[in-house]
Parts: C-alpha cells; structure tokens; sequence
C-alpha cells in the first residue's frame, strides 16, 4: 500500500471512530445518561421560565421547578417542586398564583404537571391546577387546566391537564423537560 493511500485508510478510521464516538455520546445525552458519575438519573423533570404570547400586551410568565427523584420512577404522584405564575393585564392589574407540585408525568418533550395552589390573591388558593409544557427549543408550548365554562366547579385530578395550546413569547422559552423512563417489571416465562 503506498503512502497516500494508507493515509487516507487512516483518515477514514479516524472519521468512522470520531461519528460512532459522537453518536454514542449524543445517545447518552439524549437519554438523560449527562449526570456526574455514581448519581442516578432523576425520573423527571420540568424546570425554567417562559412567557406567553399575547398580541393584545399582557405579561404571562410560569415558572416550574418540578422534579421526580429516580427512587420514585414508578410513582408520578410523588413528584415534588414548585411552580408560579403571574399575569399582568394591559391595564396594569394584574393576578398570580404559587403551588406545590403534586405530580408530574413527562414523555419525549411534554411534561404535565399539577399541584396545589399555595399562595394567590385569587380565591382559589388549595384548589388543584394542571399545565402542560411543550419543550421546542425557545419557542415552546404550554397549557393548563383552567380553561372551559366550569371551572370554578373543576375538581381536577393529580396528572391531569389540556393540551399545550398557547405559544410563548418568541425567544422566552426555556423550558426543559427531562423525559421520564417507566420501568416495568419482566413477565414471568410461560411454560
């Protein structure tokens, strides 16, 4: 083999080792394997803070630190954290909510999580809320459960919310869903 060619073999190994390398890490970034050595991988999560889009100039920003520890991956309902937001009308009045995260389900980029609120100037402090996330970058999506004719007769089960109708403002969102990984047990063999 003369030189030139052995060089390029070389350089296309190279290459081949450098893709397979980068796949694999890109896999184990993916799957939520970036965390330091020894520590497990929280079930799920949803954190960040976004605003939404209102041509009309309302100020609507939520807010989520919601996670599920690895040992509960089973149980969304143990699902722990915080969430807030506010809405500032044109007018200048405005209203907010606080709560405490009572589930949280995420699959792919879409999370949805409910809690009770905690704290509010509104009459609906320890009432249940749902809102749903979905992460696309910095144009992501959200939802939430207080929409329709009753809600003030709403009794909203934990996990439960609408689809993620509203956009955010553009370049605002920076949600982060971290996709939950169920674990199922292995069926007996049959025989």
């Amino acid at each position: 083999m003369n030189r030139l060619a052995h060089r390029r073999t070389k350089i296309a190994a190279l290459g081949a080792a450098l893709l397979i390398t980068a796949g694999a890490a890109g896999t184990a970034l993916a799957s939520g394997a970036d965390v330091p050595r020894g520590k497990p991988r929280e079930a799920a999560a949803l954190t960040g803070t976004a605003k939404l889009y209102r041509p009309a100039g309302d100020d609507i920003t939520f807010t989520f630190d919601a996670h599920l520890a690895a040992k509960d991956t089973m149980d969304p309902e143990k699902a722990y954290g915080t969430f807030r937001f506010e809405h500032v009308f044109p007018d200048g009045t405005s209203g907010w909510a606080e709560g405490r995260v009572d589930c949280l389900v995420t699959g792919g980029k879409v999370a949805v999580v409910t809690g009770i609120i905690t704290d509010t100037e509104q009459d609906n402090k320890g009432k249940r809320v749902g809102i749903s996330v979905h992460d696309q970058g910095r144009n992501d999506r959200l939802g939430y459960s207080w929409i329709g004719r009753d809600v003030a007769k709403q009794n909203l089960p934990k996990c439960m919310s609408s689809a993620p109708f509203e956009k955010t403002r553009a370049g605002s969102g920076d949600f982060k869903v971290l996709p939950w990984q169920p674990v199922y047990e292995q069926a007996a063999p049959k025989g």
